[in-house]
């Protein structure tokens, strides 16, 4: 079993157990690929998270930090890469940041750095207008509001929960536009929780009219993907979230199914305990939606499209029936 997107207590603020303890857990569970992919650093006081501020009075405002933590996992990622290479395949990889310009020229230095050293990225869009978009609730409101506009005639009131159709096609429309110039940008081997930008409102559908050009959005940014053969993350995080369905939801991962795009496996685990949870939910979601295939990464000694040395590979037929799924359907989880 796989999945592609992962992070540690070790070099992630707000997760928990260190890396060495994710990765035990994944091949205790018999995961056969598993991707880790810390967060790269951001670069702006103003964008740290309130658990990575830092007392300034020790000359470290917390983003010498995130950069020394980031280089501190690649080293560990890559030891420990080598010294479980008979029990799992890891992919040593990186999930993106985008709140401003300075972050896409921050990943592109970081990348030509590291040369080699990074298997593939997790392209994740988690600000929009430069507001974090799955901090908390609150300040996903204010990523919206920030779209409010002051002519009367483009406000309607009264919409889901309370905001203009207005300010909501402009908020999903920016999320959708970041997510396209990154993938164009960088080519990201796995498109992370695509539809993140609707977390705290899963009611809202992609395809409703009323948000006028963000279904053309989603199409531009699918058909994108799947010509340069990226895989969609089916994440079951969104169930520990609050969601009945995975990443993307329902609307999206049809158009995907549709346009034959490419979708493989992701636990977005914070720790060891999150490892592989709540698959089972997730396996009933692919099973409703009719996905036939999934793939999954293997590194390779030709660079991709990205420049980077992974291939994605395609799971073989009967991977339903498969001795995991058969053990794991059968074991209660915890959803917390």
């Amino acid at each position: 079993m796989h999945s592609h997107h992962s992070h540690s207590g070790s070099f992630c603020a707000h997760a928990k157990g260190d890396l060495k303890s994710v990765v035990l857990e994944a091949i205790r569970q018999g995961f056969t690929v598993y991707g880790l992919s810390e967060h790269v650093p951001r670069y702006r006081v103003k964008d740290l998270y309130p658990e990575e501020v830092r007392d300034q009075d020790d000359g470290d405002d917390g983003l010498s930090h995130l950069f020394t933590a980031f280089e501190e996992y690649a080293r560990e990622a890559h030891r420990l890469q080598e010294l479980h290479v008979d029990q799992i395949t890891l992919l040593v990889g990186l999930e993106t940041e985008y709140v401003s310009q300075r972050d896409l020229r921050g990943l592109r230095d970081l990348l030509d750095r590291h040369e080699d050293g990074i298997d593939y990225l997790v392209g994740s869009v988690h600000h929009v207008n430069e507001w974090p978009i799955d901090f908390d609730e609150s300040t996903w409101k204010k990523a919206v509001l920030s779209f409010v506009t002051e002519d009367p005639g483009r406000v309607d009131t009264g919409h889901l929960m309370g905001f203009s159709k207005h300010a909501l096609t402009g908020f999903l429309s920016a999320y959708f536009d970041a997510q396209y110039e990154l993938m164009r940008e960088f080519h990201p081997e796995v498109i992370g929780h695509f539809d993140l930008c609707r977390l705290y409102i899963p009611a809202l559908k992609l395809d409703d009219p009323a948000y006028l050009g963000v279904w053309d959005l989603v199409h531009r940014n699918v058909d994108y993907a799947v010509k340069y053969g990226a895989c969609f993350e089916l994440s079951a995080a969104a169930f520990r979230k609050g969601w009945n369905t995975g990443y993307p939801g329902r609307e999206v991962l049809e158009l995907i199914i549709s346009k034959r795009g490419r979708l493989c496996l992701s636990d977005d685990s914070h720790g060891p305990h999150a490892v592989g949870l709540n698959y089972h939910l997730l396996f009933d979601y692919i099973n409703l939606a009719g996905v036939r295939d999934l793939w999954y990464l293997e590194p390779c000694a030709e660079k991709n499209r990205g420049g980077r040395r992974s291939v994605a590979l395609k799971m073989p037929d009967g991977w339903r029936q498969s001795e995991w799924w058969s053990s794991r359907l059968h074991r209660v989880q915890y959803s917390g």
